[in-house]
């Protein structure tokens, strides 16, 4: 097993964690951790404005819905390779990691421009893969990383606002991706997202740190799938990890039952779905800027509990409209509006929360499969879902798919009570690296 740094988890500064600037208190009083969230910036101002435009994209290319939800299926398939990427991260410096995984991105990305009708789809899946599972190799590289730049009292705000800028550029960003495509076309967003990335590659140039050494290169098969022993070791990272698989992968239901929600429940028309969405990620907004100070008070586990709470509560709302209002009033469409707004917050308290937990509990040699492993127990579950929900949907009436979710959620909180607190031990450090 690798040693780890002077610095482990003590809550002690590392070489150039100098407290400097205009932030005196807080994870933006250093240094590093501020350059990497320049990255962080621009490498979601990137993502945001890519992804939807390639479906779009697609679309406009062959006129056929499944082809453009295809891309989708593509972004998601890197997930099962997510251990493997997370083994990757462990075995060597994350920092220039992040720095060839965005400098790569950014030329990948251009061959994009090598597309010029419906002939060249099959290029746009492929890239669309490449950089799927680039974007699992970067998360789980930067997690390693921030655990080496921060002490545990920053873990919480840190992820706070690292979810509260993704949450932030998802409401904006895609809506900037789609006006550039329909304005100059494709070339527009390529070239916006690999300016984007080469400027994430150059500013994290600029990030100096000292890391966990790289974990050993032995025992390849086992340390691949250290990352999820590490998680169902512990009681409550096992229960958390086990309820929010569950929630977000109902929350894949979900997504096959909006349009028919907003339709048939709500009597709008499918474009709705747009303002719905920003009301949502404005509580995920907010959920993010709360979710530290909601961990102070509190601790990580009740924050999740408190997450899924929220997110059974808006199931429960929208299903209880949906059922009781008649169709097309306007009362209805407030309360669902309010409802996922409340979701949103739910998303935030229960990723900040289970992040935060995950980097305090378990060894910095490890980091970088731990995030891989939550990531893919969050990601696969949901995909899994939503292809099996657009078969339901076809044969099962949206309300009774709404109950569903809103039950399973309901017992997700209940079995993590915000009200019950557990003894939250660390992750054995004997793991095989």
């Amino acid at each position: 097993m690798s040693p780890q740094p002077e610095s482990s988890a003590k809550g002690q500064l590392r070489t150039g964690q100098l407290r400097t600037g205009p932030f005196r208190t807080g994870p933006l009083s250093l240094p590093p951790f501020r350059r990497l969230t320049g990255a962080w910036v621009s490498m979601n101002l990137a993502d945001s404005a890519l992804f939807l435009m390639l479906a779009v994209w697609v679309k406009d290319l062959t006129g056929n819905d499944a082809a453009a939800g295809s891309v989708f299926i593509f972004l998601g398939l890197p997930a099962l390779v997510a251990p493997l990427a997370g083994r990757l991260a462990d075995a060597m410096s994350r920092r220039t990691l992040l720095i060839t995984g965005n400098g790569t991105v950014a030329l990948v990305v251009l061959l994009l421009l090598f597309v010029r009708g419906p002939e060249d789809l099959w290029l746009i899946y492929a890239i669309t893969l490449i950089y799927g599972a680039a974007q699992y190799l970067i998360g789980a590289a930067q997690s390693g990383l921030l655990r080496d730049i921060l002490p545990d009292e920053h873990i919480a705000p840190a992820n706070g606002l690292f979810t509260t800028i993704d949450q932030g550029l998802r409401i904006l960003t895609p809506l900037l991706g789609t006006m550039l495509y329909v304005a100059f076309g494709a070339t527009a967003v390529i070239a916006l997202t690999t300016v984007c990335f080469g400027i994430a590659a150059l500013v994290l140039l600029t990030v100096k740190v000292t890391e966990t050494a790289p974990a050993g290169k032995t025992d390849t098969y086992a340390g691949i799938w250290s990352g999820f022993r590490l998680l169902l070791t512990d009681t409550s990272l096992r229960l958390i990890m086990i309820v929010l698989a569950a929630a977000f992968g109902i929350t894949g239901l979900l997504n096959i039952m909006v349009f028919p929600l907003i339709e048939q429940g709500l009597g709008l028309d499918p474009e709705m779905l747009g303002p719905i969405s920003t009301v949502q990620g404005i509580g995920a907004v907010v959920g993010g800027l709360t979710a530290a100070a909601l961990i102070k008070r509190f601790d990580e586990q009740r924050t999740v509990a408190f997450g899924v709470t929220a997110l059974a509560l808006c199931l429960v709302g929208a299903t209880a409209v949906v059922i009781m209002l008649p169709t097309g009033s306007p009362l209805a469409l407030v309360l669902v509006a309010a409802a996922w707004m409340l979701g949103g917050f739910g998303i935030s308290w229960s990723v900040v929360g289970a992040v935060t937990l995950r980097m305090r509990v378990t060894p910095p040699h490890v980091q970088g499969r731990t995030s891989a492993a939550m990531n893919m127990m969050l990601n696969v579950p949901q995909t899994a879902v939503s292809i099996v929900g657009a078969g339901l949907i076809l044969f099962v009436d949206f309300r009774v798919l709404l109950v569903v979710c809103a039950a399973v959620l309901v017992a997700g909180a209940l079995s993590l009570s915000p009200w019950r607190r557990h003894q939250v031990k660390a992750a054995a450090e004997t793991v095989q690296a």
